[in-house]
């Protein structure tokens, strides 16, 4: 990376501004451009944490199984507040394993024997500082142990959906599905659906 070989940055100034769902901080960076020369930033940084986000999927239906959900950022732009995404959620200090497992199972109801990692990704690395660690579980959905739905306690409410995954990739391009996670996890099936259907 050649084009960077003069950058660099450090924080000199980083105020907590607003703690709430989320944590807003307030940052000066001291930035060394391309070129040499360094300049002040103000940015912010919104951090709730880092979560998982797992696509279930059964091989021998070729189906897989969503989740549809309210979600604020949607509803305050106006688009559609009733989000369908794949199972997701912070890792509340579990690794990321341990907590997308967690996830499927209190919002769909599916024990996920089979977890496969793929690769972690940043939605917004511009702003946003939560870190998504990305999944791909085999399940059989004639074999559902619970209603899922999410946590009563923690306000969740949640349709679990189940699509072919050939409509829910198309879904992408009608502008039905919308999150990042979920278009990149069907992206991946679908150039992936020999080996997944192979386990």
């Amino acid at each position: 990376m050649t084009f960077f070989k003069k950058a660099g940055a450090r924080i000199i100034r980083n105020t907590h501004a607003f703690k709430g769902w989320n944590d807003l901080y307030d940052l000066t960076i001291e930035y060394t451009n391309s070129s040499g020369e360094t300049v002040e930033l103000a940015r912010e940084v919104v951090d709730h944490g880092s979560a998982a986000a797992i696509l279930l999927y059964d091989a021998v239906r070729d189906v897989v199984v969503l989740v549809r959900q309210f979600r604020t950022a949607t509803f305050y732009v106006g688009r559609d507040p009733f989000v369908l995404e794949a199972a997701a959620g912070l890792l509340d200090e579990d690794k990321p394993e341990e907590a997308v497992r967690r996830e499927a199972f209190e919002e769909t109801g599916y024990r996920v024997e089979k977890v496969f990692p793929l690769f972690s990704m940043f939605g917004s690395p511009g702003s946003l500082a939560e870190e998504v660690h990305l999944f791909v579980g085999l399940i059989d959905t004639t074999a559902r142990e619970a209603a899922g739905g999410g946590l009563a306690d923690e306000h969740e409410d949640i349709e679990v959906v189940e699509l072919p995954l050939e409509r829910a990739f198309a879904m992408i391009g009608e502008g039905l599905i919308f999150d990042a996670k979920t278009i990149i996890l069907l992206q991946w099936a679908v150039m992936n659906r020999t080996r997944l259907q192979a386990g």
